[in-house]
């Protein structure tokens, strides 16, 4: 997402703005297997437009604590090109929330499954991937994540897009250690 504000949240959200409490749970076996069900329904529904679906987020690392949302993201040719698979989504039970400049977040009711939609070559696609991969293979950014989320999961947030924007700076330096490591690279600062 851009620079989080109140302004900018209300020109993207679809629904306003929602205060939660944010709650981070231990890692469960179950997530890998929740993402594999719905990948299925993803597929079927939009098979002729994604090019890709895969398991962000913090429940498709192993070992780490999360929200218990499973995030989803689905590449597709144009995210701009709303008729190629927006109805379809719809009519497989998730709802618009978020309509920004070259990303689209559709959830389920019960607001525990985010689908991220982004076109193919966005750069925030091998941002997430590069970042989960990463998570999966180092402990102590693994760690450093968790802490964090934890730490700042305590206070209270007038939506979750705050907290999410708190987290930036951390995710900013696994991120570069990350692209280290996809590059083959020494990794160092861990």
């Amino acid at each position: 997402m851009n620079p989080v504000s109140d302004e900018h949240l209300d020109s993207v959200l679809i629904g306003g703005r929602e205060e939660r409490p944010i709650v981070i749970m231990e890692y469960d076996a179950d997530w890998p297997s929740r993402f594999d069900a719905l990948a299925l329904t993803l597929k079927v529904a939009i098979a002729d437009v994604a090019l890709s679906v895969e398991h962000i987020g913090s429940t498709s690392v192993p070992g780490l604590a999360a929200k218990p949302i499973i995030d989803i993201l689905v590449t597709v040719e144009d995210v701009a090109n709303e008729d190629s698979y927006l109805g379809k989504l719809e009519a497989a039970g998730f709802v618009l929330r978020v309509r920004e400049a070259g990303h689209r977040m559709m959830r389920t009711p019960q607001i525990d499954v985010h689908v991220h939609v982004f076109s193919a070559g966005s750069p925030e696609i091998s941002n997430y991937l590069d970042i989960r991969d990463w998570l999966r293979v180092d402990d102590k950014d693994r760690s450093l994540y968790a802490m964090t989320k934890r730490n700042l999961a305590q206070q209270r947030w007038a939506d979750m897009n705050y907290y999410a924007e708190a987290k930036t700076a951390v995710i900013s330096e696994i991120l570069a250690r990350a692209r280290l490591w996809r590059e083959g690279r020494k990794v160092t600062g861990n």
